[in-house]
């Protein structure tokens, strides 16, 4: 534990220690420019262009996107008027950006946590002399790559959709691949990836034991790739695409981003990789005239805490008594990532909390109202727009919940009703 007094805007960081909720607005936006930009984003926009006719092939299910990984962008006025009646009124139009139902593997994970193990595929086979970029990457699926890619393993700590997203793809590519997970992580993840040969640790503490342990089981493995979600750039980058690729979707819904029509993103995070990269891209692209919020439970708010203090992944949830306990499994990291925390600092626009009670209602709302289902950590956005209450275009960015098997998506919406 640490004196709480001591930290910088500690009456806040007592509001925390008690469990309730807080509305931080970030006084550091824009204090200093970020070190990275479009280069990396296209960067990676490029690779992944290339990986598409592989992606088609492996997961036919892509067809319609060409074996590119996207989610709908869609609008939602029904559930904007319940949200209205649940939340408080806001002006401007209401959309759901539905990384929840992401091919693949349902949720935002789909992109940096693919993004990186192609990424490490295309280097082993180009090292080989086996693939250039100028090939049809189809030919991945061959059995002499699987082959070559069997040598090597990869490894990740997960609460759960990180997981799924890297052992559904390195298995697919013949990678031998090892997902620690902690004790937050929903038995359902565990069984789909051991159906895909996957070897699931499981481990009875939180979310950064199984990062470490995935980390210590890697070290000194020349072979081994180990996925690292507290300080990965390569799945950053990965999540940053997103901002390029929602650009079309703007012109097809009309939706104009500038002074007049700002631009208002809602995005539940946990460690920070997946809203961190998301965020970073989306600044990169529109500037001034976004503004992303992040979302956290008030049992497991590591970013806000991390920010709201200065300290950044030098502080965790303990340290101010919280026990990291939450129904968002996928937001259950007690520590955010330091990669990410220090990138924020003068991008992301404010943080906010939310209660596990209120997660369900939003659910079963949304399913009710729009016929969509998202996971309960998904939902953990869904106060934002009356918190923010400003003109313009206000999008939840949903992270999960394509995947979740039908009994257990049924059980969430009851609860929430």
């Amino acid at each position: 534990m640490v004196d709480i007094k001591t930290l910088k805007n500690s009456e806040l960081v007592e509001k925390m220690a008690r469990y309730e909720k807080v509305f931080w607005l970030n006084p550091n936006v824009g204090s200093r420019p970020c070190p990275y930009g479009l280069k990396e984003i296209e960067d990676a926009e490029a690779r992944l262009a290339r990986f598409a006719p592989y992606i088609l092939k492996a997961f036919p299910d892509t067809a319609e996107t060409q074996g590119i990984i996207e989610s709908p962008l869609k609008e939602i006025p029904e559930m904007k008027k319940v949200l209205t009646e649940m939340t408080g009124d806001f002006p401007g139009k209401l959309y759901l950006k539905m990384d929840s139902h992401l091919k693949v593997s349902g949720s935002v994970k789909a992109r940096g946590g693919i993004y990186e193990v192609l990424k490490l595929a295309e280097e082993i086979a180009m090292d080989a002399g086996m693939l250039k970029e100028t090939d049809d990457y189809s030919i991945l699926t061959e059995d002499r790559f699987r082959e070559l890619f069997s040598k090597y393993s990869v490894q990740v700590g997960s609460t759960g959709n990180l997981g799924l997203s890297i052992g559904i793809i390195s298995a697919k590519l013949g990678f031998k691949v090892t997902v620690h997970m902690s004790s937050d992580a929903r038995q359902w993840k565990k069984d789909m990836l051991r159906s895909k040969g996957v070897t699931v640790i499981e481990y009875p503490q939180d979310y950064q034991v199984a990062v470490a342990e995935g980390r210590k089981a890697s070290a000194g493995d020349p072979l081994c790739h180990f996925v690292d979600d507290e300080g990965s750039k390569d799945l950053f980058f990965g999540y940053s695409v997103a901002a390029k690729r929602i650009l079309p979707q703007f012109e097809e819904a009309g939706i104009v981003v500038n002074e007049e029509n700002p631009l208002y993103i809602y995005i539940p995070c946990g460690v920070g990789g997946a809203p961190g990269g998301v965020a970073f891209g989306l600044k990169t692209i529109f500037g001034d005239n976004v503004h992303i919020y992040f979302a956290e439970p008030t049992h497991s708010p590591c970013m806000t805490l991390a920010l709201v203090t200065g300290l950044n992944e030098k502080i965790c949830c303990a340290d101010i008594g919280l026990d990291g306990k939450t129904a968002a499994d996928g937001l259950a990291c007690g520590r955010a990532s330091y990669l990410v925390a220090e990138l924020m600092g003068p991008i992301v626009e404010g943080c906010y909390t939310i209660t596990d009670e209120e997660l369900y209602p939003f659910l079963a709302a949304l399913k009710d109202s729009e016929g969509i289902f998202i996971e309960p950590s998904s939902t953990a956005s869904f106060i934002g727009p009356a918190l923010v209450n400003k003109p313009g275009t206000h999008i939840l960015w949903a992270t999960g919940g394509s995947m979740v098997p039908q009994e257990e998506a049924d059980a969430y919406y009851n609860k929430g009703k």
